[in-house]
């Protein structure tokens, strides 16, 4: 450094103000902080008034334990807390202050009181925790007024009221959904927002204080914990159905000991969880409420604590994307499958899903696919309609068509008459047509169906595949994967069997040392592309499989615009009536129902 401009440590108060500035950077950030100390304070209730985008006046009630006249000569000088008295309180956080930072913090950056007992407090740049009597309150007010009155550079960069009044019920918002055991109530100018009372369940929580439009019955929450007589980790998840997606991630939320964090790999868990049940390029509205061992996890790694640091996030996550996974199993098989009349019948958005694995196996190679499923012998084959820029060309579908109507010469409507004569599950089904160059028409129990047929192709094929794993090639040099924690090496060592039985086989050969000898038969990427999936996006072994499988079906399956003659096309849409998960794997419904009723209420027909 120059002479010019010699190295030289601050005075305090302004190494207080630029701490102040890490901590207090907007309005809701004192919500945040202030919410944090009510509810460690033991509040049952809690009210949040914001006044002029809480630039003018923020102000928190509690009924909470309160503060001594000892604690309010105190509460306001840096680093004074009641909540941690030495380093080692660090690994076993369990308030949700411990800095001590926030009052201090407020006072530094606008005019704080604070009420409790018989006592009133008064902290700001010119003022030094003035102690005076005042009427007696249960538990505690705090007040901040004039945020940056005497920073006018960085009151300047703030937003309009109205916006940083939105971001203070945000805040609130995301303060309270952990807490339903604690009434909350949000004011903004002097207007009730948000009122949620106390004692409710998770899932009431978190639907009333986001105000979602959704019916209640379409969220679930799901609870699971790690294994042993004492787990490291517990949860409860809710989450809405395919029919409560969004078009982004934003509204899936993170907890983790009651604090939102910022956590990828959890939020990652929950769309894996979700992958095949959510259509293309849409998200679940879920939250997470972790509860992990505190000495396994470190929130003293950001100013806010909006972040945190896991010991070992692997078996979380797992545990979290297999009980969502499961569950949509379950329940969408136990309600889609039921034969509902045809007043029930809902537009597809709403049908329930399950995962299907037939019983009947093909060869992993997928000419035998294109083969079998519109493929044809002796070089004709399918192709595209002027819908997709060729020529209609029919399909022969002689291999797959039932052998009972190979040699029929019947025309398309005696052909489905002799089709539905087959089995009782056809019964019902009466081929309509083709329309767009992409739909199958069909009525079935008084309804009608518009089955996309690419997608019921591809559903099909995916089905086969998942069925028929495929084999293990050896590699001629193997995979060697090194390790750089003990984390890693924990994971690889519990993923070692899943790996092995999808064709990874997986050896440890030295200390942070492993050796992938051979590969799955569908496989193309490289060891880094499995290095990353495993230790940076964290997937599943499974996911890995169903991955592949996903793009080798969407790949091999009929395009939009490809023509299929009749006959194909009826067959496709009874296999389709069988699948017991209507989707594609990548989460779009394959066909959409109208019943009888709807199409008269469209045209307004009584």
């Amino acid at each position: 450094m120059s002479v010019k401009n010699p190295i030289r440590t601050l005075n305090a108060e302004v190494a207080r103000k630029i701490a102040a500035g890490e901590v207090i950077d907007r309005p809701n950030a004192i919500v945040r902080e202030l919410i944090d100390n009510a509810i460690d304070s033991g509040a049952k209730s809690i009210t949040v008034e914001v006044y002029g985008g809480g630039v003018e006046k923020i102000r928190v009630i509690d009924d909470g334990c309160g503060m001594t006249e000892e604690d309010l000569k105190a509460c306001a000088r840096p680093h004074a807390t009641s909540k941690i008295s030495s380093e080692v309180d660090l690994m076993n956080l369990t308030t949700m202050g411990f800095r001590g930072e926030a009052l201090a913090s407020i006072a530094a950056v606008a005019r704080l009181s604070i009420r409790s007992g018989s006592f009133k407090m008064r902290a700001s740049i010119t003022e030094d925790h003035i102690i005076e009597p005042a009427s007696e309150v249960k538990g505690t007010i705090v007040q901040a007024e004039g945020l940056f009155e005497n920073f006018p550079a960085r009151r300047q960069f703030l937003k309009r009221a109205a916006t940083e009044a939105l971001m203070c019920k945000n805040t609130f918002i995301e303060k309270s959904l952990s807490r339903p055991d604690i009434a909350f109530r949000f004011l903004n100018d002097g207007e009730v927002k948000l009122d949620l009372p106390a004692n409710q369940s998770l899932k009431d929580r978190f639907i009333d204080a986001n105000d979602y439009k959704e019916d209640k019955a379409l969220f679930f929450e799901l609870n699971a914990k790690a294994q042993g007589a004492n787990p490291d980790w517990s949860f409860s998840v809710i989450i809405g159905e395919p029919a409560v997606s969004r078009t982004s991630k934003k509204e899936i939320f993170i907890y983790a000991n009651k604090r939102r964090i910022q956590e990828y790999s959890l939020v990652q868990a929950i769309e894996y969880g979700g992958q095949g049940y959510f259509p293309n390029g849409t998200y679940p509205v879920a939250a997470l409420f972790a509860e992990v061992n505190p000495k396994l996890i470190d929130f003293n790694i950001h100013p806010a604590k909006k972040e945190a640091r896991f010991y070992d996030i692997s078996d979380l996550h797992h545990g979290v994307s297999s009980t969502i996974k499961n569950f949509f199993l379950k329940y969408t098989r136990l309600n889609f499958t039921e034969d509902k009349p045809a007043d029930e019948v809902r537009t597809f958005d709403f049908e329930r899903h399950i995962s299907y694995k037939p019983s009947e196996t093909i060869s992993s190679d997928l000419s035998d696919f294109r083969s079998k499923y519109f493929g044809v012998k002796g070089g004709s084959s399918y192709s595209e309609s002027s819908y997709g820029g060729s020529s209609h060309t029919k399909t022969s579908s002689q291999d797959f068509i039932p052998p009972t109507l190979q040699s029929s010469n019947l025309d398309a409507s005696s052909l489905a008459d002799q089709a539905l004569s087959q089995t009782p599950e056809h019964q019902e089904i009466k081929y309509v047509g083709k329309c767009l160059g992409t739909f199958l028409l069909a009525e079935k129990n008084n309804c009608l169906y518009i089955i996309d047929q690419h997608a019921a192709h591809e559903r099909l094929l995916f089905d086969k595949i998942m069925s028929s794993q495929g084999g293990s090639q050896p590699l001629l040099i193997p995979y060697k994967i090194h390790t750089e924690s003990k984390a890693q090496d924990n994971q690889l060592e519990k993923l070692k069997e899943k790996l092995t039985a999808i064709g990874f086989t997986t050896q440890k050969i030295e200390d942070s040392y492993w050796e992938i000898s051979s590969i799955p038969e569908r496989w193309t990427g490289t060891e880094f592309d499995l290095r990353t999936l495993l230790f940076v996006k964290q997937v599943e072994p499974d996911e890995i499989i169903r991955a592949i499988a996903a793009m080798t079906a969407c790949k091999a399956a009929i395009k939009d615009g490809y023509y299929l003659d009749d006959e194909t096309a009826f067959e496709l849409i009874k296999k389709a009536f069988t699948l017991e998960d209507p989707h594609c794997p990548h989460g779009r419904p394959i066909y959409t129902v109208f019943s009888r009723e709807k199409l008269f209420e469209l045209v307004k027909r009584t």
